[in-house]
């Protein structure tokens, strides 16, 4: 009996330390999504400023198209603006964008064309 209530303690102690260690990491992932959001959306603003193309609707819509063509039946509740690459001039700007919904998530790249729009440069 003695054995059984050891084994017993022991991967109660195991669940609790999985559960406890889990939560921390969830945490974690939560700070560092939300700490990429507001990086992605401080460097926009920058771009913004300096470079009137970066409309945020029309990074999403090109987003939201491409997920439409690339990704058919992907249900997300939102898109998020993660990366902003800024280049001098115009050629090698790229925008990344994250696909969020119960079916997970979708990674969405943007690279500026040469007529000021945004082409799909990869969808995962």
């Amino acid at each position: 009996m003695d054995i059984i209530l050891i084994i017993i303690g022991a991967v109660t102690l195991l669940a609790v330390v999985f559960f406890v260690g889990g939560y921390i990491a969830s945490r974690r992932h939560t700070k560092d999504w939300s700490q990429h959001v507001a990086e992605a959306e401080q460097a926009l603003e920058l771009a913004w400023a300096q470079d009137k193309g970066w409309d945020r609707e029309v990074l999403h819509r090109s987003a939201r198209e491409a997920l439409g063509s690339h990704k058919p039946g992907f249900e997300y509740t939102d898109v998020h603006l993660v990366v902003v690459d800024d280049k001098p001039g115009v050629e090698q700007d790229r925008a990344q964008l994250v696909a969020v919904g119960e079916d997970g998530e979708a990674k969405v790249v943007l690279a500026r064309a040469a007529d000021g729009g945004w082409t799909v440069e990869s969808v995962s």
